[in-house]
């Protein structure tokens, strides 16, 4: 009899393969047009080092990859692989340089419009993320970021401008980039200036609020502005297994597991769970929260979109958690799983899990936005053409594409899957070019030296495959594609 957990199903022929990206990492001309400062410029180590008061030279994402005057080159590239969807985002400050201006930047919409021209001539579908990780300076420097409630109505300002611009020519909207993130990097996640260290629990919170208040009006601006269009919630996605089979631990599990899914359970239903309400009383967390507000948040999202690189265990045993090494989301490494070069721990499965998880919790159309494993490439000389031999990276995308595929076999509505870093950019949390995530190789180091061309890797071709079959030629862990 054939195992129900291992049948291969193919992919839906609606199904939307793709590439993600974000403008503080590739686009560069952090000066051109108009363009304000972003809490990104000041940031040239990225979460590995301290901001500074100001861009500084050595900072990689000023110039990134210069996607800015290269984006027809690499949109081509794209098409050439076969993508029917490309995340990008756009930077809040090329609109509105200061984040509370009046009036928006033309020279910043006009660059977009190129974009997404470029983007229609070869059939690609857009996916626009408005806020990644890239407030405004000023924003922050001004009103410590999302701790400040006037950020909602800056933000209302800025989403509407860009319905209104893009609204006919773009269906799927993302609000914000990894918002559950805000609770480990405030600064990078929600543009408050505090120090984390010294800032309160009530002010973290306060500034959650706002993001979610936020985002759940931009929902009911944009099924206002356009019939039909899509807004989706994205969130870390990051299942956790206990480290033992100590109920305790089991317990540590479903209290990490509240922490990320509480903005979901937000975004999905309309109103604070009981967790999060009985987590803030037993805090002394009191947030200002009007009934505008509570009625706000009944606009909920059309889908959820996720971020997947891996999973982590959780444990009750403060001496067993001390021991382990986390990431920017705490938990205890798996002693049963391989880490990347950056200790970033590679579960497939985890991704089959946590999509059944996420459907069966929300019962909303799910789309993996990130998937993706950054390594330290290497440009060889193949048959005369400069290429990169990234066997790895195939190994690691083959293997979680196997896991959504049984996701899908599962029962699971998955709209679509768009690999994170499709193109080399700047890592956000180490601000290195050398943790290349792409199918397409940039000539530039950490240095910053390099001739910024680019080069197709050998994951260009698997992937370009892969989507040209509808993933009939993925490889099983038993062999047969």
């Amino acid at each position: 009899m054939t195992d129900p957990t291992t049948t291969h199903r193919p992919f839906p022929a609606d199904f939307l393969w793709g590439g993600a990206t974000a403008a503080n990492q590739i686009e560069g001309a952090h000066d051109v047009g108009g363009k304000g400062v972003s809490i990104q410029d000041v940031l040239p180590r990225g979460l590995a080092g301290p901001r500074t008061q100001h861009p500084t030279p050595d900072n990689l994402k000023l110039e990134a990859v210069d996607f800015y005057h290269r984006y027809a080159e690499d949109i081509a590239l794209f098409a050439e692989m076969g993508f029917s969807v490309f995340r990008f985002s756009i930077a809040w400050s090329r609109i509105f340089p200061h984040g509370d201006d009046e009036l928006p930047s033309e020279e910043g919409l006009a660059f977009y419009d190129r974009v997404l021209d470029e983007l229609d001539k070869h059939g690609i579908e857009p996916l626009v993320t408005i806020s990644h990780y890239e407030t405004p300076l000023a924003l922050a420097e001004k009103y410590n970021g999302w701790v400040s409630r006037e950020l909602i109505g800056f933000y209302e300002r800025y989403v509407r401008v860009l319905f209104d611009r893009y609204g006919h020519r773009v269906k799927y909207w993302l609000t914000f980039n990894e918002i559950n993130s805000v609770l480990h990097a405030p600064f990078m996640s929600g543009g408050i200036a505090t120090p984390k260290e010294e800032l309160p629990r009530r002010d973290l919170f306060q500034a959650v609020h706002h993001e979610l208040v936020a985002s759940a009006l931009a929902t009911k601006i944009a099924h206002e502005t356009v019939p039909g269009i899509q807004v989706g919630c994205m969130v870390i996605a990051m299942p956790l297994y206990p480290l033992t089979p100590d109920p305790a631990d089991a317990l540590a599990v479903m209290h990490a597991d509240h922490a990320n899914l509480m903005f979901g359970d937000v975004h999905v239903r309309g109103a604070y769970p009981g967790y999060a309400l009985r987590h803030l009383r037993e805090n002394g967390i009191e947030l200002d929260i009007t009934d505008e507000d509570r009625e706000l948040l009944t606009h909920t999202v059309d889908f959820v979109s996720f971020s997947y690189y891996m999973s982590l265990c959780e444990t009750a045993d403060p001496e067993r958690r001390k021991a382990g090494e986390g990431n920017i989301m705490g938990g205890v490494p798996n002693p049963t799983l391989q880490a990347s070069e950056w200790g970033w721990q590679i579960d497939p499965t985890g991704l089959r899990i946590v999509l059944n998880q996420f459907w069966d919790r929300w019962q909303k159309p799910l789309f993996i936005v990130e998937n993706g494993l950054g390594a330290k490439d290497e440009l060889v000389v193949v048959d005369g053409r400069p290429t990169v031999r990234d066997d790895y990276r195939v190994a690691y995308l083959n293997d979680h594409l196997v896991q959504v595929g049984e996701a899908i076999a599962d029962g699971v509505h998955v709209l679509g899957y768009t690999t994170w870093g499709c193109i080399d950019l700047v890592s956000a949390s180490t601000a290195q070019l050398s943790k290349r995530y792409g199918f397409i190789y940039v000539d530039r180091d950490d240095d910053g030296e390099g001739t910024l061309a680019r080069y197709r890797k050998q994951s260009f071709h698997w992937y370009t495959d892969v989507i040209r079959s509808q993933g009939a030629t993925l490889e099983r862990g038993d062999g047969s594609s």
